[in-house]
């Protein structure tokens, strides 16, 4: 601790005067807060998945997932299509005054269309029309005819088969799945960092306990030496060193409040939708001692849970999906197209309709198409560039893996370290404590100074910050953990389901 000060006088004042501002407010909130029930962990994690923003915005893209699949979906939908038009002809006259043919047609045709997932589409059609001329050697005038077809194109090699039509598809049908991978992710990370804000308000608050018994512990020491000043034991010295030990420690004070609200602040952002003014109850840490974790274990359940990695995964199977269609679309083009029909002539439109199924009128068809570019480049590269991004996914998945599970030995490690912490630290502290109590009776005996006191106070003080430090730095430890191998959903009893369902 250093105790020079250029003019201990004037900084006196200006901490006092400090002091006499701000203390007040910071009184006030801490017994808002006092007077709050307890606020647990489950609480706040319950409050995030509710309120959090970035939960609600992960959800946005879940719910456009769904409309991608229905849209590649909406392709084998059927599809009707209805066409009517009206057309007049009428010839210019002769020289000779003779009258002008004149035609008056009209047509309506109505369609129904099908692609399925082989490939073919299929057309079933049905029209009525209706024409009228002035010819008198036209032998039915109006005349109505009538058809009902169906017509087929098959492709055979290229764009042939489920595994090309049915590719749309089952990409978003991954879209999907991802999605709801990307959302558990989300969860996971909120959950940890709800424990980690929820840890960190719990250290600030308990350092600001430290800070204000450190300031109590130095006010007693200075008016014990202001007393031993009057009866000739201490001097000048020994009461400004004790002087400016208070306004240190309350300086050290209001840092500790301030970090307070920032910690106040960083819950309340994931809790909360601007809720800043509300009132946080008390906070605590775990009583239960963590379990000393096993990688072998860790390690599988991440492999098994982990968003990001079931994600490649999944990103793995639509680049399998992309390399078969390319594979199949090398082919060239061999397309089977197919129609049959019946149609009837008759003076009225009911009459031709009704004569459909049992006149002699009717058409068919049947016609091969082969189309082969020179050489099918494109359709090579094609291919060639879907295997090569299958590849270097593969290996991206083996490097996710990798990068996996050095986390997790990172992660099992830190666990472990901190455990070891937590017991050197919670001895250094009952040492610290002793060390004082053993000064402080040394001081009361005449046998030490002011600064030995405040020195040893300044010791206790670090040993319990670092105690408490090593505590929360613990529990946020595990808590990283829990996200890498996705157990804090099952220990919090969250369910990704449902919690989709909520933002549906």
């Amino acid at each position: 601790m250093s105790l020079s000060f250029q003019s201990p006088a004037l900084y006196r004042k200006t901490m006092v005067l400090a002091l006499a501002t701000i203390l007040p407010v910071f009184a006030a909130e801490s017994a808002a807060n006092d007077g709050a029930a307890n606020l647990t962990l489950r609480e706040c994690i319950a409050r995030a998945l509710d309120k959090n923003f970035n939960l609600k915005i992960q959800g946005y893209n879940n719910a456009n997932s769904l409309e991608s699949l229905a849209i590649s979906q909406a392709a084998y939908d059927p599809s009707f299509n209805l066409t009517t038009s009206k057309s007049v002809s009428q010839s210019d006259q002769a020289a000779t005054s003779l009258v002008g043919t004149r035609s008056d047609n009209f047509n309506t045709r109505i369609r129904v269309s099908q692609k399925v997932s082989s490939g073919a589409i299929l057309n079933l059609s049905s029209s009525l029309s209706r024409s009228a001329s002035n010819n008198t050697f036209v032998t039915l005038n109006p005349a109505y005819n009538s058809d009902l077809s169906l017509t087929i194109n098959q492709p055979l090699l290229k764009n042939a088969g489920s595994t090309v039509n049915r590719a749309a598809i089952n990409r978003a049908e991954i879209d999907v799945e991802i999605a709801n991978l990307n959302y558990k992710g989300r969860i996971l990370q909120l959950v940890k960092d709800t424990e980690a804000s929820y840890f960190g308000l719990v250290y600030a608050r308990e350092q600001l306990k430290v800070r204000n018994n450190s300031l109590q512990l130095a006010e007693k020491l200075y008016e014990e030496n202001k007393t031993r000043k009057e009866t000739g034991v201490a001097t000048d010295l020994d009461v400004l060193q004790a002087e400016v030990g208070v306004e240190t420690a309350r300086r050290t004070v209001l840092l500790a409040d301030k970090d307070v609200r920032d910690a106040q602040d960083n819950l309340l952002n994931l809790i909360g939708q601007f809720e800043f003014n509300t009132a946080l109850g008390e906070v605590s840490l775990p009583t239960s001692e963590p379990m000393l974790p096993s990688y072998d274990v860790s390690f599988q359940m991440a492999r098994a849970n982990q968003p990001d990695y079931m994600a490649a995964k999944n990103s793995l199977e639509q680049l399998e999906i992309d390399v078969a269609a390319a594979k199949r679309n090398r082919m060239p083009e061999l397309d089977l197209g197919g129609a049959v029909g019946y149609n009837a002539l008759d003076r009225s439109a009911s009459s031709s309709l009704n004569r459909l199924p049992d006149g002699d009128g009717y058409s068919w068809q049947v016609d091969l198409s082969l189309k082969l570019p020179w050489g099918a480049r494109s359709e090579k590269a094609r291919y060639n560039t879907a295997l090569n991004n299958l590849h270097r996914e593969q290996t991206r998945l083996r490097q996710l893996e990798q990068n996996l599970m050095v986390q997790i030995r990172a992660a099992v490690r830190s666990v472990e370290t901190n455990l070891e912490s937590v017991k050197i630290s919670t001895k250094a502290t009952a040492l610290s404590e002793k060390q004082y109590e053993l000064e402080k009776a040394r001081f009361d005996a005449g046998l030490s100074t002011s600064r030995r006191v405040l020195e040893a106070q300044d010791d206790l003080e670090s040993a319990r910050v670092a105690e408490l430090q090593a505590r929360v730095s613990l529990r946020t430890a595990m808590a990283e953990l829990h996200r890498l191998d996705g157990s804090s959903l099952g220990y919090y009893n969250i369910s990704v389901e449902d919690q989709l369902a909520s933002t549906r």
